[in-house]
C-alpha cells in the first residue's frame, strides 16, 4: 500500500473519530445542563414542601395545644371557686396567727418597759458588731438628747447608743429578734444597762405565706384576658384565643420553632423521593443571625454556586423570620453519577472506536512491514537459489565438453561441485519448509531425553571445517552436572547450528566462539557467546521476528533469509524453554537458552 493511501486512510479515520468525539462531547454537555437544571428544580421543590410541612406541623401542634388548653380550662374553672375558698380560709387562719404573734410582742414589750425605768431599742447588726464583740465593746457610747418644746408640746429627753472611731463593717443579724438596752436606774448619768431580747413584732414566715396566698388569690380571681376581649368585641373567645396564640407564636425565637432533627429527616425524605440521595450542609438563619448549622462536607461549605435557599414560616403575620439554606458541594459528582447509565456506553463506544482505529493502523503498518520483509526475503531467496543453480548449470555444461569429459579428475571435481551445490540448495529449501511448518503449527517435535553436552560436541565437530576456513576458535565450558532435557534432538542440533553459524558469519575478524552450560535449581542454561560485530539494543528486540535482518546498507557479504533466529526462538518455545540475548555494538553477542531438566534425571 502506498504512503499516500495510508495517509488518506489515517486522515479520514482521524476526522471521523474527531467528529464522533465532538458529537459525544456536545451531547454530554447538553445532558449535564439538563440534569443540573432538573437537580436545581428538585432541590427547590423539596425545600418548599418541607418548609410548608414544618409550618403545617406547627399549626397542627398549636391546634392540639388549644384543644388541650380548652379542656383543661373547663376543669380549672370547676375548681376555681373551690381553690379561692381554700385560699381565703388559709389566709384568714394565717392572719389570726400573725395577730397572736403581734399581741405576744406587745405584751413582752410592755412587761420589759414596766420592769426597767428606761428602755432603748438597738439594731441587731449594731448589737452583733459592737456590743456582742469583746473587741469593739469599749467603742460603744451613750448620748442624751435634751427635751424641747415643739408646737407647744414638750418632748422628753431621748438617748442614742452609738460607736466612736473609724466605721466598721457591720455584721449581718443572725435572727429577727427585737433587742433593747434596758437601763438599770433612771439616773441618766449612770450608764449601766443590760441587753434584753423579745420575739419579733410579726412572724416573717407567716407574712410571706400570707403574701404568696394573696397573690395566688388575685390570680384566681382575675378574669381571663381573652374572655374580656371577647366580651368587649362581641366575638367568640376561641377565635380570639387562636388569633392571639398565633400572634404570640410568631414572636417566639426561631430556635424554639424549628426542630433540627425533624427538619433534617424531612429534607432527606423529600430529596430521596425526588431521586436525590446525598448528604448536604444545612444552615438556618433568623434574619441575619445563624441559628442552626450542620456541616457534612468540610470543604467549600459556603459555595454559593451550589447553595439553595427558601423562607420559613411565610404565613406569619409579620415578615418571615427564618431562612433555610442547603449546600451541595458534591453536586457535580451527583449529576455525573446520575448520568452514569448514559456515560458508560458512550465512553465504552469511544474506547472501542479508538481501539479499532489503533488496531487498524497497527495492522496496516504491520502488513506494510511484512510486505517489505517478504519482498526482501524473496530477493534474498532468489539470490541464494540463483548462485547454486548457476554453479550447477556451469558445471553441467562443462561435463558436456568432450575434452573435459575425457579427464576423469575434472569430471569428479565437477560432480562434487554439483553435489555440494545441490546440498546447499536443499538446505535452503529445508529451512524455508521448516519455517512454513512452524507457521502452520503442524510441525511435530519428538519428546525424548537429549544429552546436551554430547549434542554440542557433535554440532561443533560438524562445523569444525567451516570454522577452520575462517581461522576461528571454539571454546567449551560444559560445567552442568545434569545436561539431560526432554526435546527433539534434530531440531535442538539445528538450534545450536544456527547460533554457531551466526557467530561465525557475524565476525569481522577470526571468530572466537564460547559455549557454556551450567545448572540452576531445576534448569539447564546454555550460553553461546562470540566477539563479533554485535548489535544495538534496537535490533536485539527484533532479531527473532521472521524475515528480519539487521540493515547493512549496500554491503551484502552475509547471506541469509532472516529465518534462522525466528526458527530458533520457535523451537525453544515449543520445548518449554526461553532464550535471551545480550549484545553490545562491536563487542560481541551472547545468547542464553534455558531448559527445564528432565524429571527422571534428578
Amino acid at each position: 500500500m502506498k504512503k499516500k493511501s495510508i495517509a488518506l486512510i489515517i486522515g479520514l479515520m482521524t476526522l471521523a473519530l474527531a467528529g464522533v468525539m465532538a458529537m459525544q462531547f456536545y451531547f454530554i454537555k447538553e445532558s449535564y445542563i439538563q440534569k443540573s437544571q432538573l437537580f436545581d428544580e428538585s432541590v427547590k421543590a423539596s425545600m418548599l414542601s418541607v418548609a410548608s410541612k414544618i409550618e403545617k406541623m406547627e399549626v397542627m401542634n398549636l391546634a392540639k395545644t388549644q384543644q388541650k388548653s380548652n379542656r383543661e380550662k373547663y376543669e380549672r374553672e370547676q375548681k376555681k371557686l373551690e381553690n379561692q375558698l381554700k385560699l381565703q380560709n388559709r389566709i384568714e387562719q394565717l392572719r389570726v396567727q400573725q395577730y397572736a404573734a403581734h399581741q405576744a410582742f406587745k405584751n413582752d414589750e410592755d412587761e420589759l418597759k414596766s420592769r426597767y425605768p428606761l428602755v432603748v431599742s438597738i439594731d441587731n447588726s449594731f448589737y452583733e458588731t459592737y456590743i456582742k464583740s469583746p473587741k469593739y465593746r469599749n467603742l460603744v457610747r451613750v448620748r442624751i438628747n435634751p427635751g424641747r418644746v415643739v408646737e407647744d408640746l414638750f418632748q422628753e429627753n431621748t438617748i442614742d447608743i452609738y460607736a466612736v472611731g473609724d466605721p466598721i463593717k457591720l455584721i449581718r443579724a443572725k435572727d429577727d429578734s427585737i433587742r433593747y438596752a434596758a437601763f438599770l436606774n433612771s439616773q441618766l448619768n449612770s450608764w449601766d444597762y443590760t441587753i434584753k431580747s423579745i420575739a419579733p413584732r410579726k412572724d416573717l414566715k407567716i407574712a410571706q405565706n400570707i403574701q404568696e396566698l394573696e397573690r395566688q388569690l388575685k390570680l384566681e380571681q382575675a378574669n381571663n384576658l381573652f374572655d374580656s376581649i371577647a366580651i368587649i368585641g362581641g366575638k367568640q373567645s376561641k377565635m380570639i384565643e387562636d388569633f392571639a396564640a398565633g400572634l404570640e407564636l410568631s414572636k417566639l425565637p426561631l430556635r424554639d420553632r424549628v426542630n433540627l432533627g425533624v427538619l433534617k429527616k424531612e429534607l432527606t425524605k423529600a430529596l430521596t423521593d425526588r431521586d436525590i440521595i446525598s448528604n448536604f450542609n444545612l444552615e438556618v438563619h433568623d434574619r441575619n443571625m445563624l441559628v442552626y448549622s450542620q456541616y457534612v462536607f468540610t470543604n467549600d461549605i459556603n459555595d454559593k454556586d451550589n447553595a439553595y435557599s427558601t423562607l420559613l414560616f411565610q404565613g406569619d403575620i409579620e415578615r418571615s423570620p427564618g431562612k433555610l439554606t442547603l449546600y451541595f458541594p458534591n453536586k457535580r459528582n451527583l449529576i455525573i453519577e446520575n448520568m452514569r447509565n448514559l456515560l458508560v456506553p458512550m465512553i465504552t463506544l469511544l474506547f472501542v472506536l479508538i481501539g479499532c482505529f489503533a488496531y487498524t493502523l497497527t495492522t496496516i503498518f504491520r502488513q506494510k512491514k511484512i510486505s517489505e520483509m517478504k519482498t526482501d526475503f524473496i530477493n534474498n531467496m532468489t539470490h541464494e537459489f540463483k548462485t547454486p543453480v548457476a554453479t550447477v548449470m556451469i558445471a553441467a555444461e562443462s561435463l558436456r565438453d568432450p575434452e573435459i569429459n575425457a579427464d576423469q579428475k575434472r569430471v569428479t571435481r565437477l560432480a562434487n561441485i554439483i553435489y555440494d551445490e545441490n546440498v546447499r540448495l536443499g538446505g535452503h529449501i529445508e529451512r524455508v519448509l521448516n519455517i512454513a511448518k512452524l507457521d502452520k503449527e503442524n510441525l511435530k517435535l519428538e519428546q525424548t531425553p537429549v544429552a546436551i553436552h554430547k549434542l554440542t560436541n557433535t554440532v561443533l565437530e560438524s562445523m569444525n571445517l567451516q570454522l577452520q576456513k575462517v581461522n576461528g576458535t571454539f571454546e567449551t565450558s560444559l560445567l552442568a552436572k545434569n545436561d539431560i532435557i526432554i526435546g527433539d534432538e534434530l531440531h535442538l542440533s539445528n538450534v545450536l547450528f544456527n547460533l554457531v553459524d551466526n557467530a561465525i558469519k557475524y565476525s569481522n575478524h577470526e571468530p572466537f566462539i564460547k559455549i557454556s552450560t551450567f545448572n540452576t535449581k531445576s534448569t539447564l542454561v546454555i550460553t553461546v557467546a562470540d566477539k563479533g560485530i554485535g548489535m544495538s539494543k534496537e535490533h536485539t528486540q527484533r532479531i527473532f521476528e521472521q524475515f528480519y535482518r539487521i540493515p547493512t546498507g549496500n554491503i551484502h557479504n552475509v547471506k541469509g533469509f532472516g529465518l534462522g533466529l525466528s526458527y530458533v526462538h520457535d523451537i525453544i518455545k515449543r520445548l518449554n524453554g526461553t532464550i535471551q540475548v545480550k549484545s553490545e555494538k562491536d563487542k560481541g553477542t551472547q545468547f542464553e537458552i534455558t531448559f527445564p531438566i528432565a524429571k527422571n534425571s534428578f
